[in-house]
């Protein structure tokens, strides 16, 4: 994930992104594709800069990636603000101040800023409360219809994966293992490890 993100240098393969290869992207183009790509990172403190308000958190996207005036960024900032559920009073707090789920949110908010086609959330919830994380699973599937987003979710929590997911990749020691719709990897699953993760899941 943070291999497409270009968090990372690709050691070897390729990254296909809209049919075009952007694996060795330098630049501009790299900007232009970091646009389209955003990413939540699992733990919503560590990926948040301390010495920052909410308000410059949310719009560093629109200073780097834009020419807004700082009006149109508060305005937009704002939106974001309300389409994760918080509330304006946040802006000039910083992430110290805030809860896991509410970090996470600023988090979210900050990805969605520019309104990016793919969304890499990297265990978003699992440093959560359980009764935050299904918070943050609705408004993830909220964002990916009202955005049309393309959501890459990892987790290894596959009743949490089973609730977000059109389709499954089961990866084991770092190699893809099965793929498959979810119907499917829940009626039949093929690989042992995919079973024992299905076994795994707690039933009330």
């Amino acid at each position: 994930a943070k291999t497409i993100a270009r968090l990372y240098s690709a050691t070897s393969g390729q990254i296909f992104y809209k049919d075009n290869e952007i694996t060795h992207l330098k630049s501009k183009a790299l900007k232009d594709i970091r646009r389209d790509i955003q990413y939540v990172f699992q733990d919503p403190y560590e990926s948040l800069n301390p010495r920052h308000t909410v308000q410059a958190i949310l719009e560093e996207p629109f200073v780097v990636h834009t020419n807004l005036s700082p009006d149109d960024r508060l305005k937009e900032v704002r939106n974001l603000l309300a389409k994760v559920g918080l509330p304006e009073t946040a802006l000039g707090k910083y992430p110290h101040e805030f809860s896991g789920g509410q970090r996470q949110r600023i988090g979210i908010a900050r990805a969605i800023a520019l309104k990016p086609k793919v969304l890499i959330c990297d265990e978003p919830v699992s440093a959560l409360d359980v009764s935050v994380q299904s918070q943050i699973i609705n408004l993830l599937m909220d964002l990916k219809d009202e955005l049309d987003l393309a959501i890459v979710f990892i987790a290894h929590d596959l009743a949490v994966v089973k609730h977000i997911s059109d389709r499954i990749m089961v990866m084991y020691l770092g190699k893809a293992v099965e793929i498959a719709t979810t119907e499917q990897l829940f009626d039949s699953p093929m690989h042992p490890y995919t079973q024992f993760l299905i076994d795994a899941i707690p039933i009330p």
